[in-house]
Parts: structure tokens; C-alpha cells; sequence
């Protein structure tokens, strides 16, 4: 059914429950998965606050948090993925929209399916769907399975 899987996590506890369906599913038909993480574009408004405060390597210091960030996320997602046996590889796209890294590597990447949560860190009330989740629903040509 599926060959290769795509599960988008942000480290929250919802994308947490994204990542395990997608191991046990990836697992029942076969398949491998592709974790990705997606980090945003630094922000004009922190890194001059920051230069402001004598901080002139923002810049540098953003990219080094977001990357030691992405590192933690996708090294939680392999160990589920070795816990149950299933091969994995992993993505941290950088300076992008959480939805369009996510799209556009699920094409890169030849996956047949995108699993993610329905709302991650950035759920504004945890009763409706998240932006993103909902912008990769819109956009996608590639299934998606929504986990609540």
C-alpha cells in the first residue's frame, strides 16, 4: 500500500502521538518514513531587539538554537522508529512556512503519505485545527492522515 511514509513533528506532545501512529502504521504495511521538521525564518523584530541588547551575531545564535532544536525533535522521532524496528531517515527544512517544508520535501521524498498532528505548538485554542495543518490539507496532492 504505502513504500514511504512522511511524518511532520514539531516536538510537541500532539506530533508526538503523530509520530507513534506513523511508526505503527509504517510498520504494519512495510513501509519507511521520512521525519521532518520545518524551521520558520528568524524574526526582523527579535534580532534587532537582540542587536539592540549588544547581541550581533542573532543571526548566527537563531540558527544554532533552531538547529540544536530540529536535532532533539528528530532524534526523539528515530528512537520511536528504532523502538518498533522501522526504517527511517530525517529532514530539518530550514526557512520556511511549516507547511510548504512540509509539502514540498513529502514530493522530494517520493512519500505516498503525509501523517501529522491536527494542531502543534502553535494551536491557538487546541479545539480547532492548526493553520498549518490545515494549509498542507489544502495544498497537497499527496494524502493526508490527520491525527487528533
Amino acid at each position: 500500500m504505502y513504500k514511504r511514509i512522511m511524518v511532520a513533528t514539531d516536538g510537541s506532545d500532539m506530533a508526538g502521538k503523530a509520530v507513534e501512529h506513523g511508526v505503527l502504521l509504517a510498520k504494519s504495511v512495510g513501509a519507511d518514513i521520512v521525519f521532518v521538521t520545518v524551521t520558520e525564518s528568524w524574526s526582523a523584530f527579535v534580532i534587532a531587539s537582540d542587536v539592540e541588547y549588544g547581541k550581533i551575531s542573532a543571526v548566527d545564535k537563531f540558527e544554532a538554537s533552531a538547529n540544536d532544536a530540529a536535532g532533539k525533535i528528530l532524534d526523539a522521532a528515530k528512537k520511536v522508529a528504532a523502538g518498533h524496528d522501522v526504517q527511517c531517515d530525517t529532514r530539518h527544512v530550514h526557512d520556511r512556512l511549516p507547511a510548504e517544508g512540509i509539502v514540498e520535501t513529502a514530493e522530494l521524498e517520493d512519500c505516498e503519505l503525509i501523517v501529522m498532528a491536527s494542531h502543534g505548538r502553535r494551536g491557538l485554542g487546541k479545539m480547532m485545527m492548526g493553520s498549518q495543518t490545515a494549509e498542507v490539507l489544502a495544498v497537497s496532492k499527496i494524502p493526508v492522515l490527520v491525527l487528533r
